[in-house]
């Protein structure tokens, strides 16, 4: 930025205050000139740090722009307490969701009606135990596994003592040759009879044998494929018992 400076007097006026023999006056120095819209300051004039003006005594501009920043400073604000509030709502959705889970469900066992093997007149039905947990055991005498399974059954049955319900369902079989089977076995509990494989496909069975565990509900809470093992038995009541 350039700065005018003004010119110097002329050296005639100097000479005639020499020739009169006056003192001679000192030479006036320049007065600095800051060109409209300088920022810059004279050298020899530094400016000392003024003090914050109140809004009242700025220029309308610069009024202007306390109250803009004043505004934004507002907004920031209240978005920080929306925000907050915001935070806040989510952990609380976040406990609320992360809460105990809800009960495990189980499906339904399909209900069925047979006659009962080898006992005219009589069934063996599901809806005869409405209230009490019960094992549903799928076998025939002409499967290999279940010549290993139905004497554990048998066993651990009369152990119980009728606190436990068990139902054996013969599957395609014939009536003479499972008699037969259920007394070499020992069997004591309620057999149905079902020749024409009316039960099985309801529970999903291609094959022998295999066991459900229902809880109170006549839920499926348990399945075992192939031959029952004391171990998959005591799983199986355990689980039936502790879902009722």
């Amino acid at each position: 930025m350039s700065v005018d400076s003004a010119a110097p007097a002329s050296g005639g006026a100097a000479n005639e205050g020499a020739a009169n023999g006056g003192a001679r006056e000192p030479a006036r120095q320049p007065e600095p000139v800051i060109q409209p819209g300088s920022a810059q300051q004279p050298a020899s004039a530094p400016q000392a740090e003024s003090a914050p003006q109140p809004e009242s005594a700025l220029p309308g501009q610069a009024r202007g722009v306390v109250r803009r920043a004043g505004r934004i400073v507002a907004r920031h604000k209240i978005i920080s307490g929306v925000v907050g509030v915001l935070v806040v709502a989510a952990i609380a959705v976040s406990l609320v969701t992360t809460g105990p889970s809800a009960p495990k469900t189980y499906p339904a066992a399909a209900g069925f009606s047979l006659p009962a093997l080898g006992v005219t007149g009589q069934h063996v039905s599901l809806s005869q135990y409405a209230g009490k947990p019960v094992i549903v055991n799928f076998w025939a005498s002409w499967c290999p596994p279940c010549q290993q399974e139905t004497p554990l059954l048998a066993s651990w049955y009369k152990q119980q003592h009728g606190k436990v319900v068990l139902l054996g369902l013969d599957e395609n079989d014939s009536s003479s040759g499972a008699l037969k089977f259920a007394h070499a076995k020992g069997v004591t509990y309620p057999l149905g009879f079902d020749p024409n494989v009316t039960v099985a496909p309801a529970y999903g069975v291609i094959a022998l044998p295999q066991t459900f565990f229902l809880n109170a509900k006549h839920q499926i809470v348990d399945h075992v494929l192939g031959a029952l093992t004391t171990t998959s038995l005591d799983k199986g009541v355990a689980l039936m018992n502790s879902a009722s």
